[in-house]
């Protein structure tokens, strides 16, 4: 192999993990101050000028706390349940696509650090894995609130993938590759979210279920399990459970960016212009960023709006209404590819017409199926 080619490789990797880290500590301030924001309070502002430095003395604080293990817990599995959480959120980023390409020292860069032809059976297995770490987490505390914790977890996990990995086929079957960088370049005149907006939401609302986030946080419950799964844990073991939840919002943020918003690519109607990622490659992560931090304050909106759920009613939207509507779509939008060599523009009306049509009938019988358990 290709020393220089090795180096680039490692250069890279050792960049995306900086990034991801950074962007972990700083995500926690994001997130603090737009809920701060939201709820008409002031928010971290004393370490550092805004508190920018408030990320870095809640490492110093962390790294410094004393570290509990129990007695009668497993030991080593304790200590390997929060690397087997934190290694996955991490090497989940490699495949995704932050830009094109471009020349330096005499050779082509380009801005991921794997190309893989089957990118998204990638993404699914990796992001499957996560969920071991939480179990084992709340299985090896001997504690039954932690058990509780990383059980909800696992049914959670197993409920949610399923609408999570029929959203990708939707995706492979618009763009017709595997590939990350070929479902980015596939949407360089229409995006895909555009084109399936069902599609993007229930993408969103499994990544949401995946990453644990509210209203989906079910396995840390704290006003029932008492944190859940990390009940047992502190100081730098707790920051690793707590550093892969921030990374992994980072990384399906940039997944869901790749599949429905374009990735790196333009906004749609600026192809042939200055502003074209074709004309100037360094727009393409300027434009990854923008998307990712517009997703991440999604995310952190419906934090502060939405009620979490309770536990049953979050497996019936899963079972009953999430994975029939994305089988529903993928049948739609298999019919809207199949017309395309007729209409031009099926796709592009009819897929999203169907969608929304579909959808509108699922909360309709949803909405009746509860009227009907009300009155009995």
């Amino acid at each position: 192999m290709d020393w220089i080619l090795l180096l680039e490789w490692v250069i890279k990797g050792f960049a995306l993990v900086m990034i991801l880290l950074t962007g972990f500590a700083y995500l926690t301030l994001f997130e603090r101050r737009i809920l701060a924001f939201m709820q008409v309070r002031i928010g971290p502002n004393r370490a550092g000028p805004q508190g920018i430095l408030q990320p870095i003395a809640d490492a110093v604080k962390l790294i410094f706390k004393e570290e509990l293990t129990p007695a009668k817990s497993e030991k080593f599995l304790f200590l390997l349940a929060p690397i087997v959480t934190v290694v996955p959120a991490v090497v989940i980023a490699a495949v995704i696509p932050w830009g094109t390409q471009f020349e330096a020292f005499g050779r082509t860069i380009t801005l991921y650090v794997a190309d893989i032809n089957i990118g998204v059976l990638y993404i699914t297995a990796i992001a499957s894995i996560a969920v071991y770490g939480i179990v084992l987490a709340g299985w090896s505390s001997n504690n039954k609130y932690a058990m509780m914790g990383g059980l909800r977890s696992s049914a959670q996990m197993i409920s949610y993938e399923l609408p999570l990995g029929l959203s990708f086929v939707l995706v492979t079957l618009m763009a017709g590759s595997m590939r990350p960088v070929d479902i980015v370049e596939a949407q360089r005149g229409w995006w895909f979210g555009l084109m399936q907006p069902v599609g993007a939401l229930l993408f969103l609302i499994s990544i949401l279920a995946e990453v644990n986030r509210a209203p989906f946080d079910m396995p840390e419950a704290e006003q029932e399990l008492t944190a859940g799964y990390h009940a047992e844990y502190s100081g730098m073991k707790f920051a690793l459970f707590f550093m892969a939840e921030y990374i992994k919002m980072i990384a399906v943020s940039a997944i869901m960016v790749m599949l429905f918003l374009g990735g790196y690519r333009e906004l749609p109607g600026l192809q042939n212009t200055w502003f074209s990622v074709d004309q100037t490659w360094w727009l393409g992560p300027i434009y990854m960023f923008l998307k990712v931090l517009a997703m991440l304050f999604v995310m952190v909106w419906i934090r502060a709006t939405l009620p979490r759920i309770r536990y049953d009613r979050l497996m019936s939207f899963g079972w009953k209404v999430m994975l029939p509507l994305s089988l529903a779509l993928i049948v739609i939008t298999a019919l809207g590819l199949v017309l395309q060599p007729m209409w031009a523009l099926a796709p592009y009306i009819l897929t999203p017409v169907l969608s929304l049509a579909a959808f509108g009938l699922t909360v309709l019988l949803l909405q009746n199926s509860l009227a009907r358990r009300q009155h009995a």
